[in-house]
């Protein structure tokens, strides 16, 4: 049984917490049958045959992508109308021949062993725990070079998988972004295979790519780790706010010009600058820019002799300011003559 106390001593107690947790990855060998009581080859089968799983609870991938469903299973309507898919076994056995990775989704929800142990996790990392089961069967990828948006912690129950490791390109990437993490280039930074009773720590961002090319079927589970970070509660805050009426009515658009979220301009008393907030950016301008700005913050149009005319600056001046409002996404040119 994996409990709290179990997962602390395997994974190192306080000195994971305090050297591997969110920082690297951590590989913990074992014996054989560490995990003989968490999870067998017989397991997938009873999963498969007891429950209704749709995907992507249940799903094929190989070569980094998704094996499309109809190529194992049919879908099938019920007396209630409602329409689910039934598993073939002579075509999934098939696309597992062909180099297909079986995959479980959230098998601590209908394993008992499994539940216990993702339950002793969570005590441990104080986090909730997802735990999924991973088989293939031949040394083709399932899913090419990637990175998870959680923690995970893997545990090799049979056979042996080869895990090359190749660290972050973005510190702490979540799954609802501003970026994209760089694919890794070089060789990676660990090469390593997993046996039977191993465990591995990897921490979320990091690329991986994994095969079970050591010349034997490979089964394991994924112990995958809420994230809880400062927009979750951020976002949590957000939506509290959502019981004041406040917050829950809408921006008033046909508000007069200054009760509408308008682009805002503001005097400097002391130098007479202007500073000029829209799109989400601020522009510092010298004040000579000042009635420039203030008709283009009115939102009508004009043309560029207009606005030079009325600021008392060169053409050529006027320009590239509004080269840079317009690169800013302040600005806009219409095509429109007058």
């Amino acid at each position: 049984m994996f409990d709290a106390p179990s997962w602390a001593e395997r994974l190192g107690g306080d000195t994971f917490l305090a050297q591997s947790y969110f920082r690297s990855h951590l590989v913990v060998r074992g014996k054989p049958d560490d995990f003989a009581d968490l999870i067998s080859w017989t397991t997938p089968n009873q999963v498969i045959a007891t429950h209704r799983l749709e995907p992507p609870r249940l799903r094929l991938s190989q070569g980094g992508e998704m094996v499309p469903l109809r190529r194992y299973a049919v879908p099938v309507t019920t007396r209630r109308a409602t329409v689910w898919h039934r598993i073939q076994p002579a075509e999934l056995h098939a696309r597992i021949r062909e180099g297909a990775s079986l995959v479980v989704d959230s098998i601590d929800e209908i394993h008992g062993p499994t539940t216990a142990a993702a339950e002793g996790l969570e005590r441990f990392l104080r986090t909730p725990v997802q735990a999924n089961a991973y088989a293939s069967w031949t040394a083709t990828e399932g899913f090419g070079t990637h990175w998870d948006d959680h923690d995970v912690v893997v545990c090799q129950a049979e056979g042996a998988k080869r895990w090359r490791i190749y660290g972050p390109t973005r510190p702490a990437p979540t799954w609802r972004d501003t970026d994209t993490p760089q694919v890794p280039d070089g060789e990676p930074l660990a090469d390593i295979v997993l046996n039977p009773g191993d465990t591995l720590y990897l921490p979320r961002g990091w690329w991986h790519a994994v095969t079970a090319d050591q010349g034997a079927p490979s089964l394991h589970l994924t112990f995958g780790l809420t994230t809880q970070t400062g927009a979750d509660f951020m976002t949590w805050v957000i939506d509290q706010l959502r019981d004041d009426v406040r917050f829950r009515t809408d921006v008033p658009r046909f508000d007069t010009p200054t009760a509408q979220p308008r682009a805002r301009l503001d005097q400097h008393p002391e130098t007479g600058e202007r500073t000029l907030a829209a799109a989400g950016t601020a522009w510092d301008f010298a004040a000579p820019a000042g009635p420039l700005l203030t008709r283009l913050a009115t939102g009508r149009p004009a043309t560029l002799g207009e606005l030079a005319q009325q600021a008392g600056l060169p053409v050529a001046d006027t320009a590239a300011l509004l080269t840079v409002l317009v690169q800013g996404q302040a600005a806009a040119v219409s095509g429109a003559g007058r």
